[in-house]
């Protein structure tokens, strides 16, 4: 019985931030110290339920057989006052031997009582305990949540960044590609202007050949 009320007290007194620290699941591990102190502590509490009822048993034999005393006391006083000495004899004689259960008795439930009295404090104490653990649970899975939601916004918070990290380079990559097509549209703008006066040389060369044989034509005509 002692080594389970410590083993109740041990996992009561443990530090669960530090047992939360070491595990994944926190919340599922605050439910198995729960279940097993509410295992441990019903196994307790049927050994104090024993204890009282030990204790009650030797109660009852001490108050019988106190009982039976003062009756055999009651008898030799009756043999008494008739004058029968033997009789007297022989019940004061069957009220020592009564008397003498009733001396090994008394020390032995007295301890009993005493021990169940210890338990019973001991079962009522452990008892507060695990309803103070089942409202540190309750505390203890909500700070978990609130964790794991600030865990969560972090992480989206990180996504988001690298979002924003990728469009500022696609930003960047769009300015190349304007800067490309600008500069590719001032080319091409460049080599229409220099086949515009290509163009223009060409015309005048032409112009040129065209006169050229309009005076030819001229002569040949005015000599016929």
């Amino acid at each position: 019985m002692a080594n389970l009320f410590q083993r109740i007290n041990d996992i009561m007194n443990a530090n669960l931030n530090d047992m939360l620290d070491r595990i994944e699941d926190p919340e599922r591990m605050i439910k198995h110290i729960i279940r097993e102190m509410e295992e441990n502590l019903a196994q307790a509490k049927e050994g104090v339920i024993n204890a009282i009822a030990s204790e009650k048993q030797l109660l009852k034999e001490l108050e019988l057989q106190l009982h039976h005393s003062a009756e055999w006391l009651n008898k030799a006083q009756s043999a008494l006052e008739v004058g029968k000495d033997d009789l007297t004899r022989a019940a004061l004689t069957r009220k020592k031997e009564i008397d003498h259960i009733i001396k090994n008795l008394e020390p032995a439930w007295q301890e009993a009582k005493l021990t169940s009295d210890r338990l019973k404090a001991q079962l009522q104490k452990l008892e507060a305990k695990l309803a103070e653990a089942k409202q540190k649970r309750s505390a203890l899975m909500a700070r978990q949540h609130a964790a794991q939601a600030r865990t969560k916004m972090y992480q989206t918070m990180n996504k988001f960044q690298v979002g924003l990290d990728a469009q500022t380079k696609f930003d960047r990559m769009e300015d190349k590609v304007a800067d490309m097509e600008a500069r590719t549209a001032a080319i091409a703008e460049l080599e229409d202007d220099s086949n515009s006066l290509e163009r223009e040389f060409l015309q005048m060369k032409m112009d040129q050949e065209v006169e050229a044989e309009l005076t030819m034509l001229k002569v040949k005509v005015q000599t016929k």
